[in-house]
């Protein structure tokens, strides 16, 4: 079990630092055809705060920053439509024309069989990428204010070598007040390339990990991000990416005795539409596998990883309980690949429906 705070104790169930991007999503055709767009708003450690609330019920905010300009408050109002609290979200004023400070988008395909998915983001000097330590009052939010657990990313850590400070400032805040800290590692080799690259992936996310309760990421995110290298496996074999996980871990909560919990979803593409589906998650000294999802078919993959995170911190918040929490999160992962845009549309009821091997029929 977690140490977690009581509900009672704190405002909120859990806190979300990183950047929302606007998502420009040309539906079932190309970006470099498109004639016209549908706007969401997406970014990976913001998905997991709605997820909680609009599915889960549970109390969430952000912390990030936009411009305040007409496309800011788009974004804003994407937000505010998903319940999450935005008393955290710093606003920069508009230079006119995005010369020094600017909001973030991110044009998305969607993919379909043998075509993959495409991710065109267009976020150089955004008003998030500019966040720096000091910018946010983690004392009140953490101390005065509490929150149950705290969750943040590679991704926002690798947009400048202030948010690198601001996120390694964060978790230390969050861990000095008792909260659970988790931290998706989701590297992004693009992202760290103007900041030092791999070696400062690697400074920057191994001084994380010391703080870091739960830790997610696959096989490629761990050797990456920390270093780590698999040996001793036979890559030939379909089972790869379970036993390179486990043998991973075995290496990484040796290095970090802090890590009460690692995860990852395990996913077999088959096409861009169809995947095996499912996850693994150690705590403990333990694995717990979930039910796999063979051959789900995909509407929708950006977010999948982000909606497993955001059940898998349900289910230790609601039950404490590694097993349930690897069912939710593999549950609400596939449910969320099934719809468009990158954050969840699914309810705890269609969550827990799968949990129990629902099927597919329709629902009248």
């Amino acid at each position: 079990m977690l140490p977690i705070k009581p509900a009672g104790s704190c405002t909120f169930d859990e806190v979300s630092l990183g950047e929302v991007m606007l998502r420009l999503d040309p539906g079932e055709g190309r970006i470099r055809t498109a004639r016209s767009f549908h706007a969401w708003e997406g970014g990976g450690e913001y998905n997991v705060a709605r997820g909680l609330k609009k599915c889960f019920g549970l109390r969430t905010a952000l912390v990030s920053a936009f411009v305040d300009n007409e496309v800011g408050h788009l974004i804003e109002d994407f937000i505010m439509q998903g319940g999450v609290n935005t008393d955290f979200v710093r606003w920069r004023e508009d230079d006119g024309i995005g010369r020094s400070v600017r909001n973030g988008l991110n044009f998305t395909e969607r993919g379909f069989g043998i075509r993959g998915a495409v991710g065109v983001p267009d976020r150089g000097n955004t008003a998030a990428s500019q966040l720096k330590p000091g910018d946010i009052d983690w004392e009140r939010l953490f101390g005065s204010l509490g929150a149950r657990w705290f969750h943040t990313g590679g991704i926002f850590a690798a947009l400048s070598e202030s948010t690198a400070a601001l996120t390694i400032e964060a978790v230390q805040a969050a861990k000095k007040h008792g909260t659970i800290v988790s931290y998706d590692l989701n590297y992004r080799p693009s992202l760290w390339k103007s900041i030092g690259g791999l070696a400062k992936a690697r400074e920057v996310n191994r001084e994380i990990a010391r703080h870091v309760d739960v830790m997610i990421g696959n096989e490629e995110d761990f050797t990456a991000s920390l270093g780590f290298e698999v040996k001793g496996v036979d890559h030939s074999i379909s089972t790869i990416e379970t036993d390179a996980f486990k043998a991973m871990i075995g290496t990484a909560v040796k290095e970090y005795p802090n890590f009460k919990v690692a995860a990852t979803t395990l996913r077999r593409v088959i096409t861009a539409t169809k995947n095996d589906w499912s996850a693994i998650l150690w705590h403990d000294g333990g694995f717990h596998d979930s039910r796999t999802y063979p051959e789900l078919e995909i509407l929708d993959r950006v977010g999948g990883g982000d909606s497993f995170a955001s059940g898998l911190i349900y289910g230790f918040l609601a039950f404490n309980d590694p097993k349930k929490a690897v069912e939710y999160g593999a549950a609400h992962g596939a449910l969320a690949s099934t719809t468009p845009g990158d954050t969840s549309m699914a309810t705890c009821k269609e969550v827990e429906k799968q949990i129990a091997g629902g099927g597919a029929r329709v629902v009248r």
